[in-house]
């Protein structure tokens, strides 16, 4: 089966947002508003984007997608490639897509110089904990993620400013 992973390009931007909607679904999410939407595709292709994507086509029909953007280790003193989303269709997988978007990304760390290339699962999604646990990635049981949500930052903000 022929799969290609490319970097997409801006005309790929409804391929794209159907991705997004199809992961949406599958984690039981509400899928991006239509600003969001304009914003997701702004912040992929504008002059300095804030993330990239890659696209896993099989037999040249789009079937996956990765998510990626820069981080940066202080005491590596090297950039982190952060794995922002990784999905492939339902009837697309066991087609290795995504294998071989997962490892497009290790090569892309590699060729960035990245010192590290991290990502989160959430804890329901055992395939992907399988898949990442046989790649031999290391669940960092020591670190916990921590999050502020929009009305948190405008709150925490707005007693700076009051």
């Amino acid at each position: 089966m022929g799969i290609t992973i490319r970097k997409a390009v801006p005309s790929d931007g409804s391929v794209i947002l159907s991705l997004v909607e199809a992961l949406a679904a599958y984690e039981k999410l509400d899928p991006p508003d239509r600003e969001a939407r304009e914003r997701l595709l702004r912040d992929l292709f504008s002059g300095r984007p804030r993330l990239e994507c890659y696209l896993a086509d099989i037999e040249g029909r789009p079937s996956g997608y990765a998510f990626v953007l820069e981080t940066y280790s202080s005491f590596l003193a090297l950039p982190t490639l952060y794995l922002e989303d990784l999905f492939v269709l339902p009837e697309s997988r066991g087609k290795k897509a995504g294998y071989a978007l997962f490892t497009a990304m290790v090569r892309e760390a590699r060729t960035r110089g990245c010192g590290r290339m991290e990502w989160t699962v959430l804890d329901w999604n055992e395939p992907a904990i399988n898949f990442y646990k046989r790649s031999g990635a290391r669940h960092m049981r020591e670190w916990h993620l921590y999050r502020l949500v929009k009305e948190d930052v405008e709150r925490i903000a707005g007693k700076e400013n009051g």
